[in-house]
């Protein structure tokens, strides 16, 4: 034994059974171990963490695409009735400037034909009042004053019989 006590390699050994012994004396594997664990229920909390974080995330993108295909159809729908209103006021449009015009031509040929009647209403008097001066002034060559006078009384005559 007096050999194991001179080998170097000996008292080596026994350092470190004593070095080990010491450590479990003080009970480091079970700290070393704790600290592993508590590290290893930080990371499975992260994890966790990281996971849920991750379905809120997709969860999230699933509401947003959602209310962008909502906010897109909406827009479709606006954009089809905006077109459908457009075609109907235009329609409308139509209808009524069609309406306005042929209430403007009716006006228009309504007074083509008052001025037509006032025209020849005012053609009909020059032309009597023409052909009154010329049958004065024939019958005034022509008639003698007593002639006019009797000629006068017969028109009247005439003239009341009719209106009556």
């Amino acid at each position: 034994m007096a050999y194991l006590l001179s080998d170097p390699t000996f008292w080596a050994m026994v350092g470190l059974v004593l070095f080990f012994g010491v450590l479990v004396w003080q009970k480091v594997p079970g700290a070393i171990a704790k600290m592993l664990d508590n590290r290893a229920d930080t990371i499975r909390k992260e994890l966790e963490e990281a996971r849920r974080l991750r379905e809120e995330a997709q969860e999230l993108l699933a509401s947003f695409q959602r209310k962008q295909r909502e906010a897109e159809a909406e827009a479709d729908a606006i954009v089809a009735q905006a077109k459908k209103d457009a075609k109907s006021m235009r329609a409308e449009a139509r209808k009524e400037l069609a309406e306005r015009l042929d209430r403007r031509t009716a006006m228009a040929e309504q007074r083509i034909a008052q001025a037509e009647v006032h025209a020849t209403q005012e053609i009909r008097a020059l032309a009597a009042d023409l052909a009154v001066d010329a049958a004065a002034k024939l019958l005034g060559e022509k008639l003698s004053k007593k002639q006019i006078s009797d000629q006068i009384k017969a028109d009247l005559e005439t003239l009341e019989q009719r209106l009556n």
